[in-house]
């Protein structure tokens, strides 16, 4: 790798990304977790209603799927690409409904689902070899005549 331009590769970058998804994964499991125990989907959907988030029970269904199921997937490195986008896109609605209006920081700040949002579009796009998508077809390496013949 170059230092200055080129990109890591390697089991290092490899293990990072693993640790990454693993760490982002649980935090995502943990919060749809906490939807679906705690205040289940009704309480889910009136929280959501109350913050004026609109359709609040197919938001309340959308969060708890996503962020337990785009957890997992993300954490094992299944369809890592569609987990990113749909953890990405949920973190960008918290930030557009519930946080923007707080700034960057402090208290009801948009800084958490920031990072978290696109820490999984990231890791959704290069999560590393170590994932369940590369025993599939998709995400098995080509020779380089396969390549060129695709």
């Amino acid at each position: 790798m170059n230092v200055l331009t080129g990109r890591a590769k390697g089991p290092a970058a490899d293990v990072t990304a693993l640790i990454a998804r693993i760490a982002v994964g649980i935090v995502f499991i943990a919060h749809g977790w906490q939807k679906i125990s705690e205040m289940g989907l009704g309480g889910t959907a009136g929280m959501m209603g109350s913050m004026g988030i609109p359709a609040p029970q197919a938001a309340a269904l959308f969060a708890i799927v996503v962020e337990l199921g785009g957890g997992v997937l993300l954490l094992v490195g299944l369809l890592q690409p569609v987990a990113g986008v749909l953890l990405a896109l949920q973190m960008g609605g918290a930030i557009f409904f519930v946080h923007a209006g707080n700034g960057l920081i402090g208290e009801g700040g948009y800084e958490l689902p920031l990072v978290l949002g696109l820490s999984a579009l990231a890791l959704g796009f290069n999560g590393g070899r170590f994932a369940l998508d590369r025993l599939l077809p998709w995400g098995r390496e080509r020779r380089p005549q396969e390549a060129a013949a695709v």
